[in-house]
């Protein structure tokens, strides 16, 4: 006997086989049992995820011969020829190759009749919206009053394609795509009753490859076990995916985490001797970012389906929020704009390298030792090559620089933590203390994590372990540099507005043409 693909021995040949939709199960169970039928129906969904098995199923128990039913008995002639595709009153039909108006007049001119032998004539229509406008006006009257001894079950990918005068004679059922543990659970059932032997990871690399779809996992499955001879174990799975281990991911993102860019580039380049698809590759970092950001908000919500639950968990202990979100971000766009770069590589790194520049609370910025003049001994030509020696610069005294506003400006932070600190009050430093007073109208900056980036900001620059301590209650005892900069825009937009107006050729143009001046327009010059 020739090899039947697992795709079509698997078929579910009941609801009860049915993996998944149970919302579709539901209603049918009880249409059937309860003989509320409907005269057409429309499956909408994905590919492969179950559309034309569930209008089969519904066909052989609208005529198995024991009677209607949602638990069609399997073994009758009706049930058995509709299994092998040879029941004479199921009619189906590619829509996809019958799009003309004649094959549709064709097709309908027969629907007149009385069954051959079932209880029904059932026509099934796949990919109905390749269906001709022509062709869909001349099914409209027979779908919305047909024989009672007749039903339409339509299929299709596409539903925003069909007439709303169609969709409205249907009831219509939305197929949502398989969970990964759905297909990873089939996958498991259909390997064990095959006796074939398999690992964990095997399984879970095919259930994400198949992207929802029960009917690609189980194609993929038939070239798994060709491809390992009878077995599947999950490196070879991988290397017929053409994929990467997932634990490159969370690699990259510890070294992110840790700011280490030297191990961030190494496990790119390692990950490079796989060929990986940067695209896919980037798409999974998205992937694990999101599953982060959720165990940091909800960890009982992080499920284990990915076998990664542990390294999820870790990872989000280990990384600020913030920085969560912003390295999300940035792989989003970076997803948009890889296929721009000229080398996959180049801007899957480009990417990586943004988020470690970007890192909140961290500057990137490269230190120039200040340097003193050397006398150019005598004899030595011009234009040769003089060897300086670096300078080290003095670090500020405590409390050396009361300028709130200069101290800022001068240290490496940045998104919240600066939006925080400029609009604070300097009062000094005591005993290693840096006290500040937050402007009450901002008090919502306030946070544990941007007051630590503050700490470690304010430590640098003076050279010295500090803490920082915030109050939000305390009077402001001057202005704060957020306040200074508004006041200072605004006196240098009311000096430019006096400029305009007393400007002689200004007021010779408006004298001339009977003009004025639109304030909103004027704008102070930079400096």
């Amino acid at each position: 006997m020739s090899y039947q693909v697992l795709a079509r021995k698997w078929r579910p040949r009941d609801f009860s086989e049915l993996v998944g939709q149970d919302h579709v199960q539901r209603a049918l169970i009880n249409a059937l049992d309860n003989d509320r039928l409907h005269h057409a129906y429309l499956f909408t969904g994905t590919r492969g995820v179950g559309k034309t098995t569930i209008a089969r199923i519904l066909a052989k128990s609208l005529n198995c011969e024991t009677g209607v039913s949602s638990r069609p008995c399997g073994k009758c002639s009706a049930c058995e020829e509709i299994n092998e595709g040879r029941f004479v009153d199921l009619i189906e039909v590619d829509a996809a190759s019958r799009t003309k108006v004649e094959d549709t007049r064709e097709l309908l001119e027969n629907v007149q009749y009385a069954p051959t032998r079932g209880r029904y004539k059932v026509y099934l229509i796949d990919e109905v919206h390749m269906l001709s406008q022509h062709s869909f006006n001349a099914l409209l009257k027979t779908l919305e009053e047909p024989p009672p001894h007749v039903k339409f079950l339509l299929a299709t990918t596409d539903p925003q394609r069909l007439p709303v005068t169609i969709l409205s004679r249907c009831l219509q059922f939305n197929l949502k795509s398989l969970t990964v543990p759905q297909i990873t659970g089939q996958i498991e059932s259909i390997l064990k009753k095959e006796k074939i032997a398999t690992d964990e990871g095997a399984v879970r690399q095919l259930a994400f490859a198949a992207c929802g779809s029960m009917r690609d996992a189980l194609s993929l499955l038939d070239q798994a076990i060709a491809f390992g001879n009878g077995t599947l174990q999950e490196d070879e799975v991988r290397s017929m995916l053409g994929t990467i281990d997932r634990d490159v991911i969370y690699r990259l993102l510890e070294a992110l985490s840790q700011g280490d860019a030297a191990r961030l580039m190494g496990e790119i380049a390692q990950a490079d001797t796989f060929a990986p698809d940067y695209a896919a590759l980037l798409a999974d970092v998205v992937s694990v970012l999101q599953r982060i950001a959720m165990a940091q908000t909800l960890p009982d919500a992080v499920d284990d389906s990915y076998g990664d639950r542990d390294a999820v968990i870790s990872l989000a202990a280990g990384m600020p929020a913030e920085d969560i979100q912003l390295y999300y971000q940035i792989a989003l766009l970076g997803r948009r704009d890889l296929p721009l770069s000229p080398d996959p590589r180049g801007g899957f790194e480009m990417v990586m390298l943004r988020m470690l520049a970007f890192r909140p609370g961290v500057a990137t910025r490269v230190e120039v030792p200040a340097v003193r003049s050397v006398p150019v001994p005598p004899g030595t030509q011009a234009g040769a090559a003089t060897v300086v020696a670096p300078q080290t610069m003095a670090a500020p005294a405590a409390a050396e620089n009361n300028d709130w506003s200069a101290i800022v400006g001068a240290l490496s932070i940045k998104g919240m933590a600066r939006e925080m600190s400029v609009n604070c009050v300097f009062h000094g430093i005591e005993d290693d203390v840096v006290k500040l007073s937050l402007d009450p109208a901002h008090a919502h900056l306030l946070g544990n994590t941007r007051v630590e980036q503050l700490e470690r900001a304010l430590s640098d620059y003076y050279q010295r372990k500090l803490q920082v301590k915030v109050e939000t209650d305390a009077p402001l005892a001057s202005e704060t540099p957020a306040a200074k900069r508004a006041r200072e825009l605004s006196e240098r937009q009311r000096q430019a507005e006096c400029a305009i107006e007393q400007d002689e050729n200004i007021r010779a143009i408006q004298d001339a043409f009977g003009g004025s001046v639109n304030r909103e327009t004027i704008r102070p010059r930079n400096g």
